[in-house]
């Protein structure tokens, strides 16, 4: 593919193919940390729970203090259109993003008014489905609403998590097990995490430190609807070391396999691959 044809970005009224300049240096977002985002995906020719990231990144905004431009059907319009300047079936990652232009009453606090608009859709192969994460512990902790904006697919959010993963590589791992500040497990560094136990599925309950994530929300109500019990539930590191199979759900790769924690291994499992096949046949049935 040409740049042309791996990037197309909406700003400012128009397409533009490629990975246009749309922030200025004195834009407030810019020094201020107030942009949002979210994280679709596209593939083989469908584009699942579309709705709702569009949905979730004028939650987001709002959040920061800043009055979303568009509402979520122009959103997934313009999504569509989109996705349309690309060769049939190319594997998308969908960003809608906003950030604030002027300063509010403080220099730090948004002017509401003045949010800024972008969409950026990037061709992006998805994983294969064996692809694997190995996991540590690591030393930093996902924060509480009352210190961080929890509540927001936030930009200023993702240094922490870099920091984790970063942690975790320089430790020859892929990813990290990552905890709120009581100690119990929130997620990864990248996705929220699940684990399974003689037969039934556990996930962390979302407490405020994390994002009950599109694609977490689908696979529980997926995996409830073939009959399976899963338990939202508080976690220690003690409950995954004596899991039997652990794998994590996401956008950039929607369900991804777990095959270590620190010293544990697990088996790319049964119920890992039977969550992959649902939501996969879920998704292109619609």
């Amino acid at each position: 593919m040409t740049d042309g044809e791996m990037i197309h970005t909406w700003f400012d009224g128009a397409w533009h193919a490629g990975n246009p300049m749309v922030m200025r240096a004195d834009d407030h977002g810019l020094w201020q940390g107030t942009p949002v985002f979210d994280g679709a995906r596209a593939f083989e020719g469908v584009a699942p729970d579309l709705e709702a990231h569009c949905a979730r990144v004028n939650h987001s905004a709002e959040a920061l203090g800043m009055i979303p431009t568009h509402t979520t059907e122009e959103i997934v319009a313009l999504v569509r259109e989109g996705l349309a300047r690309f060769p049939e079936k190319t594997p998308v990652y969908i960003r809608p993003m906003y950030w604030s232009t002027e300063h509010g009453f403080s220099v730090i606090v948004a002017d509401e008014s003045s949010t800024a608009f972008c969409l950026c859709l990037s061709a992006m192969p998805m994983p294969s489905a064996d692809t694997s994460q190995r996991l540590t512990r690591t030393r930093f902790t996902r924060p509480m609403l009352s210190s961080a904006l929890t509540n927001a697919k936030a930009a200023c959010l993702y240094p922490n998590n870099a920091r984790m993963l970063r942690e975790a590589r320089d430790k020859g791992f892929t990813n990290a097990l990552v905890t709120d500040p009581l100690g119990n497990v929130a997620e990864t560094a990248s996705s929220n995490v699940f684990m399974a136990r003689d037969g039934e599925v556990f996930t962390p309950v979302p407490n405020g430190t994390f994002l009950n994530g599109v694609t977490r929300q689908r696979v529980i109500g997926l995996l409830r609807a073939e009959g399976m019990t899963v338990h939202e539930a508080t976690l220690g590191f003690a409950d995954f070391e004596a899991a039997d199979e652990v794998f994590m759900s996401g956008n950039i790769a929607k369900i991804t396999p777990v095959t270590q924690f620190d010293e544990v291994h697990y088996q790319h499992g049964p119920i890992t691959k039977r969550v992959r096949e649902l939501y996969w046949d879920w998704a292109l049935s619609g």
